[in-house]
């Protein structure tokens, strides 16, 4: 593509790739269908080209129904595209198939060439490919109770564009909210409409945007610069990398928005090595970028330059904090530094600086198309938008949702998440990654969002969001968590270096048995000092899931210390496995011990050898009788 000069040509553009993805917007009606004449590709495929269904042979997938296609003579009228995430992670590999607008679920190779015959070709629906709801046992095509709920602003066009071709995103709106301000808008007319839509920081701080970007505008420098924080660090946590994945030009928009409002020329991704799909298609969109004019010297002829480049993080957990990130761009330790001063007054080499993570990136250009009002009708009060999720664990639906803020636990978790798995009873809920709390089930009902999470202890965090049943042991989860902490702390600070080790070796020895009613005491007291006293926000929020499981899963404390005994059977030194009179004495467990520690004679019961026994498990999980018990 040639250069773009001006936001006339950047509209004319929009107008002639719109048929590159008007098949998709279809609803599937035969009034609909009549739109679509402009489009020599009468159907479109999407694919799943998410990091999730990459690992189940999704590229193959494309590659096998574009080869097939092609074999056959039809590439010129059905399109297929690699797209981001769709979010229904849990049912990837995703096909869908537009205008008909099916959803088909758990694709693999071996599916393609019936999917071509039946539905391509014929207009047959494979009706074994479909989503299937539990609650009606009905097979669905489209409409699925997963989407019911969501509101896609971050996530628009994931799943929907392919994330390497630009002209797909200019056709959607792309780099339309950096021309209109460009051409119309002053940066304290951005900073104010900011104000007004009251996104806040999605990173896990929650600070106000607009806020922020007026500070680094205040700031008196000859060079700032923007950072986009894409080190996402916490485990089960993808909401960044599939944004990258799916939509990485709308969060280079987004920088560039940025970079024009507090006066900034250069911008950077700091992003983890460990994310080699979403680098790379960051790279190509920062390639196309700046080919088509949208990245480098005078962009869209307003005289304002800016460019991206990318910065690789090795993987420091403590880098998702901003001036622990900054000194890693730096080529620094990647250690936090006491604030003030804050990065918007002196921050990458000294320089004014705003960090802001991808999520709150994404947000951006849908506000300045939309306006602040849009935004702020959505969510509660004091919590505007909406919030992306990493939905992980115990949970039947496991994926990417993005809700309204105030949507309720209950919500996310029994409608969208399609309820606990194997009919297991809701134990807790941790949000905010190992930083947070964890949340039981008296709040199912509290809506999610910055001030009703932290009234009970708990935080929104950057959106993790796992879910536990009543086989997790709330005291092994705690720590869990602190092992995480204790091996992703810098070390700077004494109070995170050596007390969460402390908090870790307590924890330790309470799932050993060990512990004593002192220890609760010692735990609650050491976790207080360290939230007071350390010098960072990771820091700080590293004893929540010790303070937040004392408050709410206390008596799983007590059993531990005084009862020795697990109430969820999990923690192994806890636990003893014994075999009951419901015994066949089919000698399957003897046989598969690795200790060789059960004896009986066939067709009589077995006994388990308390001393040898290394509570593995193995009897337990291949005995067909249930007759080996854990207690």
């Amino acid at each position: 593509m040639e250069k773009i000069k001006s936001l006339d040509e950047l509209i004319t553009l929009k107008n002639k790739f719109w048929p590159l993805v008007q098949v998709r917007e279809s609803t599937g009606t035969e009034d609909d269908l009549s739109k679509f004449i402009d489009d020599p590709h009468k159907i479109h495929v999407c694919c799943c080209g998410g990091t999730g269904c990459h690992s189940s042979e999704s590229e193959v997938i494309v590659q096998l129904f574009q080869s097939e296609l092609e074999s056959r003579g039809l590439a010129d009228q059905i399109k297929v595209i690699a797209s981001g995430c769709f979010g229904f992670c849990e049912q990837g590999p995703i096909v869908k198939v537009f205008p008909d607008n099916v959803f088909y679920t758990r694709v693999s190779v071996k599916d393609v060439k019936e999917i071509i015959d039946s539905h391509l070709i014929h207009g047959e629906v494979v009706e074994r490919l479909l989503f299937e709801d539990p609650s009606s046992q009905k097979k669905l095509k489209a409409d699925l109770p997963f989407y019911s709920l969501q509101e896609r602003i971050a996530l628009r066009n994931c799943g929907f564009i392919a994330p390497e071709d630009i002209r797909e995103c200019i056709a959607v709106d792309g780099y339309q909210a950096l021309g209109k301000i460009l051409n119309a808008y002053s940066p304290e007319q951005v900073i104010d409409t900011l104000k007004r839509s009251g996104l806040r920081g999605r990173g896990g701080g929650g600070f106000p945007t607009g806020v922020k970007w007026e500070l680094t505008r205040k700031s008196q420098s000859d060079q700032k610069y923007i950072i986009c924080n894409a080190d996402e660090g916490d485990p089960g946590a993808f909401m960044d990398r599939s944004i990258l994945e799916g939509d990485p030009h709308s969060v280079l928009e987004a920088m560039a928005i940025a970079g024009y409002t507090i006066g900034a020329s250069k911008g950077y991704v700091y992003i983890r090595a460990e994310y080699p799909l979403a680098i790379k298609r960051l790279q190509i969109a920062i390639g196309q970028a700046r080919e088509c004019g949208l990245l480098g010297e005078d962009i869209l002829g307003s005289g304002f330059s800016f460019d991206i480049e990318l910065k690789y993080g090795a993987g420091a957990f403590v880098c998702g904090e901003e001036t622990a990130l900054i000194h890693s761009i730096e080529g620094k330790r990647g250690e936090p530094t006491v604030k003030p001063p804050f990065p918007a007054v002196s921050g990458l080499w000294g320089k004014p600086t705003s960090v802001n993570n991808v999520e709150t990136f994404a947000n951006i250009p849908p506000i300045i198309l939309k306006g602040a009002d849009w935004f702020a009708g959505i969510g509660t009060e004091k919590s505007k938008g909406t919030k992306v999720f990493a939905l992980a664990g115990k949970v039947n639906n496991v994926g990417l949702v993005e809700v309204p803020m105030g949507t309720t636990l209950r919500e996310i978790l029994y409608h969208i998440g399609g309820g606990i798995k194997n009919h297991k009873e809701f134990k807790a809920a941790q949000t905010g990654g190992p930083s947070g709390g964890c949340i039981p089930a008296q709040y199912l009902d509290i809506p999610i969002d910055y001030e009703s999470l932290s009234s009970i202890g708990s935080m929104m965090g950057s959106g993790g969001l796992i879910v536990m049943d009543e086989d997790n042991c709330m005291v092994n989860i705690a720590k869990f968590f602190l092992e995480f902490t204790v091996d992703e702390s810098c070390g700077r600070c004494t109070a995170c270096r050596i007390g969460t080790k402390r908090l870790h070796e307590i924890l330790t020895k309470i799932t050993e048995g060990k512990g004593t009613l002192e220890d609760l005491d010692k735990l609650e007291h050491l976790a207080t000092i360290i939230k007071d006293t350390a010098l960072c926000g990771l820091g700080q929020s590293a004893p929540n899931p010790v303070l937040s499981t004392l408050k709410y899963f206390r008596d799983e404390y007590i059993a531990h210390v005084v009862d020795k005994k697990c109430p969820a059977g999990a923690c192994t030194h806890l636990l003893q496995y014994e075999i009951t009179d419901d015994c066949s004495g089919c000698t399957l467990c003897a046989r598969n011990c690795p200790q060789q520690c059960i004896t009986g004679s066939p067709r009589s019961k077995h006994v388990i050898d308390q001393q040898r026994c290394i509570k593995c498990g193995i009897c337990f999980s291949n005995c067909r009788f249930n007759a080996v018990i854990k207690k």
